[in-house]
């Protein structure tokens, strides 16, 4: 495959080839017919040194027909538990080109997703459809203006070509970008098929790139552990403060960076129901929105149990020390949440009823069906909201500036607390589909203007209000499928 020169401001680097070769393989670009480029994101595109205006009329590069000056390309090899059983996996339809270097001294990885087969395709074609590309493109992009750790799109390319899967379906290739792929699903592949000394190199690689301060404490390996579980506590009460829903929490899609990463069947809730679940595939309810921060608990302890021979060479001892890190994970994520729950509600300090106060308005909102978003902007603004029917309202809301009048804070402060913990609007699905059909029939400016106000989800601005309108009941139950 022909190499580009560095001309577009690539800087790449491939310090993963630094790994054993177990942890991947290379791979050769599979070419596609006619690459177009559909969507580019030149704000990310700047951020990373890289020349927009060359790069965007270049579909070419970001289809994997051409490589640019220091790519890699290969494929990285992984396991994990899906809905809870445990196996074999790797990228079976992805190819990461390399490391860009930033100016900063970042190192973002550049993967095209949906480039075509590799060793771990498992009798997969290894493409994407540009439908589910160009979702993955707004939600990571809305999770993204909601401040929320995650992977992002750098660009859609159409392919030319179709893929079949029930109907031919155009195809396409996403560039996402992240902190590394390096997944919990990476470790456990680690410790089932590879030695303790491979092992080791991943512990420590993951360390270098991620955790550098801790590469010299007493047992750095503990340390890994509980940092992973601190940035997945901060990251999952981060989704449970906004409504979101994952959808498919398997151990291959936890990163050990703390970002969100691969966007199925996810989706935000719009009525507010604990139980709900937006997967077609999670028929018992196992990634639903109450079930997520027990998820990543439990996500977490399979990851210690990959450390098991690092944290001790007693396996005993190994797995004490486990048990007693793992057992801070529920406490460490309540803090979070309810820290960002007393934001939501202009809250500087902590009370001891704090939670009763807010676990109740919670069981209102339920009873009520509130909408999730909208109820916190009531509140925000004093407006009136589904919650005004219950006659427990009236009393809730006076106990609640009761505590907020025993704060130092003004309400000036308490007000500009609220307007940047509780977003304005979310990437509501019955506008993330209208943004895709109307892509599919060649009108990209309906998903250009709704990236244009998920950008800045806090800046509660006129053109936004449209956008944050629930569904109507023409909508129906909505449900989402893994076909990303």
């Amino acid at each position: 495959m022909e190499k580009e020169s560095a001309t577009s401001g690539w800087n790449l680097g491939s310090s993963y080839t630094s790994l054993p070769s177990s942890f991947y393989t290379k791979i050769e670009p599979n070419p596609v017919n006619r690459p177009e480029m559909v969507i580019f994101n030149r704000k990310l595109a700047a951020s990373l040194g890289l020349e927009a205006d060359e790069l965007q009329t270049n579909a070419g590069i970001l289809s994997g027909n051409e490589l640019p000056e220091g790519a890699v390309p290969l494929a990285q090899a992984y396991a994990g538990h899906q809905f809870g059983n445990f196996t074999m996996l790797g990228d079976g339809r992805a190819m990461l080109i390399g490391e860009q270097m930033t100016s900063s001294g970042e190192r973002v990885d550049i993967q095209l997703k949906g480039s075509g087969p590799t060793p771990y395709s498992r009798r997969g074609d290894g493409r994407a459809a540009l439908g589910p590309m160009l979702r993955e493109y707004i939600i990571s992009e809305a999770m993204h203006g909601l401040q929320i750790p995650t992977t992002r799109s750098l660009a859609v390319v159409a392919t030319g070509e179709p893929i079949y899967r029930e109907t031919a379906l155009p195809g396409a290739i996403l560039t996402r970008t992240a902190a590394s792929h390096l997944r919990v699903g990476t470790f456990q592949y680690a410790a089932n098929w590879t030695s303790e000394e491979e092992l080791r190199a991943l512990a420590d690689y993951a360390i270098s790139r991620h955790y550098p301060e801790i590469k010299d404490d007493d047992n750095r390996y503990l340390s890994l552990l509980q940092k992973v579980m601190k940035r997945q506590a901060e990251l999952i009460s981060k989704w449970m403060l906004v409504g979101f829903i994952h959808g498919v929490m398997n151990t291959d899609n936890m990163t050990i960076s703390g970002e969100t990463i691969d966007y199925g069947p996810c989706a935000f809730i719009d009525t507010y129901d604990p139980e709900t679940v937006f997967s077609s595939i999670d028929v018992q309810g196992r990634y639903a929105y109450v079930n997520q921060p027990g998820i990543g608990g439990w996500n977490l302890a399979r990851f210690a149990e990959s450390l098991l021979p690092l944290l001790h060479k007693e396996q005993e001892e190994a797995v004490n020390i486990a048990q007693d890190a793992i057992s801070h994970y529920p406490e460490l994520y309540k803090q979070e949440w309810y820290k960002g729950m007393r934001a939501k509600l202009g809250l500087f300090n902590e009370e001891k009823k704090d939670e009763t106060l807010i676990q109740h308005l919670l069981t209102m909102m339920q009873k009520e069906k509130a909408d999730y978003t909208n109820t916190f902007v009531a509140l925000t603004f004093n407006r009136e909201s589904a919650l005004s029917a219950n006659p427990d309202f009236a009393g809730w809301k006076a106990r609640w500036q009761e505590r907020l009048a025993r704060q130092e804070e003004s309400q000036e402060a308490v007000h500009q607390l609220m307007r940047n913990s509780n977003p304005a609007i979310i990437a509501r699905n019955h506008r993330v589909e209208e943004a895709l059909e109307a892509a599919a029939n060649g009108d990209l400016t309906v998903m250009e203007k709704l990236l244009d106000v998920l950008a800045n989800p806090y800046e509660h601005s006129e053109k936004q209000k449209t956008y944050a309108e629930p569904p109507g009941p023409e909508c129906g139950p909505y449900a989402t499928y893994c076909g990303t």
